[in-house]
């Protein structure tokens, strides 16, 4: 869960006491403290300039200050009262080429002319073409605070990523085209270096495990599961391939990552599904196949939601129920259990796809609120398709029906209602991967990181 850092600028050319023709001044300290407070209150962390700023000095002192900060994410202009524009804006343009956010926030009510303040500097931010938000609306009303923090949330997310790496296990996995990546692209548009590695590395470093690692392993296995798993050569090696991944991916300082697991890996050596559920727990973003669009997806969600991210095939769609089935390929955080079990082992179990088999995960999805969100790209054009959703359990009576519907009742299920036109998401996705992230928050941070991004958005 990220902690954004936000630079809280007052602006207002009638400050420093001045007051009003009744003898108020102009400026509400309290309105100003009330506000910094609900961002607070929201875990938000500020960091204060205590200068309300009206004078081209002033305004170029305070945004240099958040512009050297590497901690600040985005900076937020409160309207004091009314200003000179030109006095500001240069200092915010040149405050805006750090691709750090800008929002303009603008208290609502009649005393102190904030609106004035605010709208003006709206204005002129959209006369000269900065991306910024703009929000007027009040520090007690839970949904215009939302807005805000929503949006501090997205220019976290892009600052993360700025600079960061993924790495790629392997190449391609299963042929698919809907998740391969143009380096450059990626770079552009995100910042983020792509950096590859071998599966023979992975091997190597699996085997020079120790079994005193393993040792170590099982407890936090068993508080997982309520107990170890079998003893044998194909549950040892995908205890030994989870903590080669977490040893490379940590030695080579990957943000994320994604694995391509077969064909090669789960071939040779151990399906990758009890590694991935494992990496996943540890807070990883991360997806199989080489799927680069999902694992990116899947950071986002695990940066955002209090709970463990979900990544899975869209199995089936009951257009006339709302409903879709979401079931991976054993590879599920185990603590996204629900009230009907505890999370199991289970097999990989499709020798067309590892034959060297593999520890899996299984269980059904807990109850709770949350989104389907995929990152993909349209004629080579990154877009971000959201949907808001509920996640639920079937009846104890109807549980093994469910699962077995689709043939393979031992892989993770997730039992999803959207919240949308069912024709419009399946002809909105851009791949046979569905990321599900808890939390009905999550929806519109993943909309505003599009917004700072230049990403479209598709929100359903």
């Amino acid at each position: 869960m990220i902690t954004p850092t936000v630079g809280f600028i007052v602006y207002g050319v009638h400050k420093d006491g001045l007051e009003d023709p009744r003898g108020t001044p102009f400026i509400n300290a309290e309105i100003v403290e009330n506000s910094k407070e609900a961002l607070r209150k929201q875990g938000l962390t500020l960091i204060e300039h205590d200068v309300v700023i009206a004078s081209k000095g002033e305004a170029k002192a305070a945004l240099k200050k958040m512009k050297d900060n590497e901690r600040v994410d985005c900076v937020i202009l409160f309207s004091g009262t009314w200003v000179w524009a030109a006095h500001l804006v240069g200092a915010i343009r040149d405050f805006a080429f750090t691709g750090k956010g800008i929002l303009i926030w603008t208290h609502p009510g009649s005393q102190g002319w904030r609106p004035v303040g605010g709208l003006v500097m709206h204005g002129g931010l959209l006369e000269i073409g900065i991306n910024h938000r703009f929000v007027y609306g009040d520090a007690g009303d839970p949904g215009e605070i939302s807005k805000i923090v929503s949006y501090c949330k997205a220019c976290h997310l892009k600052s993360f990523l700025n600079m960061s790496t993924i790495g790629t296990f392997g190449g391609r996995g299963m042929g698919q085209t809907c998740g391969v990546a143009d380096p450059s692209q990626w770079m552009k548009t995100f910042g983020i270096d792509i950096d590859s590695r071998d599966t023979t590395e992975l091997i190597r470093t699996a085997e020079d495990i120790s079994s005193r690692q393993i040792e170590a392993l099982l407890p936090r296995i068993e508080e997982l599961f309520g107990q170890a798993p079998e003893k044998n050569l194909v549950n040892e090696r995908s205890m030994r391939l989870y903590l080669a991944i977490k040893q490379i991916v940590e030695k080579e300082k990957f943000d994320f990552y994604t694995i391509q697991s077969f064909p090669g890996l789960a071939d040779d050596y151990a399906a990758t599904c009890f590694a991935q559920s494992m990496m996943l727990e540890d807070g990883v973003g991360t997806s199989t196949l080489g799927d680069f669009n999902t694992a990116l997806t899947v950071l986002l969600l695990t940066l955002l939601s209090h709970e463990r991210v979900y990544y899975g095939d869209l199995q089936h769609f009951d257009k006339k129920e709302g409903e879709i089935k979401i079931i991976g390929d054993g590879a599920v955080p185990p603590s996204l259990a629900g009230k009907l079990g505890p999370a199991g082992f289970a097999e990989h179990g499709i020798p067309t796809e590892g034959e060297a088999g593999g520890l899996a995960v299984k269980l059904i999805c807990k109850v709770g609120d949350g989104v389907l969100a995929r990152l993909g790209r349209v004629d080579g054009t990154f877009r971000m398709v959201v949907a808001k959703c509920s996640i639920f359990e079937p009846s104890n009576e109807l549980k093994e029906q469910r699962l077995n519907e689709c043939g393979i009742p031992f892989w993770p299920h997730g039992f999803v209602k959207v919240k949308c036109n069912m024709d419009d998401l399946i002809e909105s996705w851009t791949n046979e991967y569905a990321c599900l992230g808890y939390g009905s928050e999550l929806y519109d941070s993943l909309i505003d990181f599009c917004h700072v991004t230049g990403i479209e958005a598709v929100a359903l």
